[in-house]
């Protein structure tokens, strides 16, 4: 209780370290009237202080099934209500929970395990698309907010904070949320902001939703994935997946028409990883839905208590979610749906069967 005591205080001071004024969907600010003046919205300031709230002790490493997960999705929650978004969840909430059983850690070993740990949340929140005949086809937008918890201490430090795995992720998708709440104009398409648990358990979460999406599956025409935004290169992002399906091209082309961010738009560097596997786009690819990771690589504080606040690049962090917005809002608006390559396509099949 201490920790979820201590978590709600923190996470009413997230926007007055972050300096985030109230969307106009929550009666603040005026409407922005331009895509450049959503992207505004996203600020360095705003992502280091949603990660440095997301890493910090008191959520203690986020395991799936813990107090630190709990407090974690119920911060998501309220954000999305202040932006005004709608529940994506289950029952009229922002919730989806699914069976969990513990197999490691601390959990794992704990001689009772309540009903917060055998049933962890997943959040989702959708921000609804102004076009009568497209706005029941949705763009799912996903992160995994849970870490690795409390383990073997490192220089004497136990809680393994999670700041870039994936406090980056899940603070892009907040950031881009207040930036599509802030337009004068919804996007055409409906948008749901997914943010799922037990990624670090075997992508759990994201394959409960797609197996029990709370929307109907064949609606949803993409999925961005984001995991891991704030450290390496700071002038680029890689894309898995790119090659699969039409958006590669439409991330490479939002990369060019906006020199702005200062950002590379990346091939795989690293296919000997096999990080098209690693994070929760797998799950909505192998049901052929064109999907793409968005990814900077891991590092030497990668699944350490190092991965800390104080290490990322909230600069870097912010230009990729502004990125992710402006695609997402090409996707969104566009008058067809992504399309696979049939090459890619034939490949996913081959990778996912």
């Amino acid at each position: 209780m201490q920790i979820l005591r201590t978590a709600v205080a923190l996470s009413i001071l997230v926007p007055a370290l972050g300096g985030c004024a109230p969307s106009s969907a929550a009666g603040g600010a005026p409407s922005a009237t331009s895509d450049a003046e959503g992207a505004a919205v996203i600020t360095a300031q705003d992502m280091y202080a949603r990660i440095y709230f997301l890493s910090s002790d008191a959520l203690a490493g986020r395991d799936t099934g813990s107090p630190g997960l709990e407090a974690a999705a119920a911060y998501l929650a309220s954000e999305h209500t202040r932006l005004g978004l709608q529940p994506g969840g289950e029952e009229g909430s922002f919730y989806q929970r699914y069976p969990f059983a513990p197999r490691r850690g601390n959990l794992a070993e704990s001689p009772e395990i309540t009903v917060e740990q055998r049933y962890p949340p997943n959040v989702a929140a959708i921000l609804p698309g102004s076009d009568p005949e497209l706005s029941d086809e949705y763009v799912v937008l996903s992160a995994h907010f849970d870490h690795v918890g409390v383990g073997q201490p490192v220089n004497g430090d136990s809680i393994y904070n999670g700041a870039d795995d994936n406090g980056s992720g899940t603070a892009a998708l907040l950031e881009v949320a207040d930036a599509f709440s802030s337009l004068a104009a919804r996007p055409r398409r409906s948008i749901i902001f997914l943010h799922v648990s037990g990624e670090e358990h075997g992508l759990l979460g994201s394959r409960w939703f797609s197996e029990n999406p709370t929307v109907p599956v064949d609606q949803i025409i993409a999925n961005i994935n984001v995991d891991m935004i704030a450290r390496n290169a700071p002038d680029s992002v890689v894309v898995i997946g790119k090659d699969y399906s039409t958006l590669g091209q439409i991330v490479e082309q939002v990369g060019r028409d906006h020199p702005e961010l200062g950002l590379t738009v990346s091939d795989d560097i690293w296919p000997e990883e096999r990080f098209f596997f690693r994070s929760d786009h797998f799950n909505f690819a192998r049901l052929e839905i064109p999907s793409v990771f968005f990814f900077s690589g891991v590092h030497e504080d990668y699944h350490r208590p190092s991965d800390s606040v104080d290490k990322i690049d909230p600069d870097k962090a912010a230009r990729v979610a502004k990125l992710i917005f402006y695609t997402v809002q090409e996707i969104a608006n566009a008058d067809g749906e992504p399309q696979w390559d049939s090459e890619g396509l034939a490949e996913v099949r081959m990778l996912t069967r």
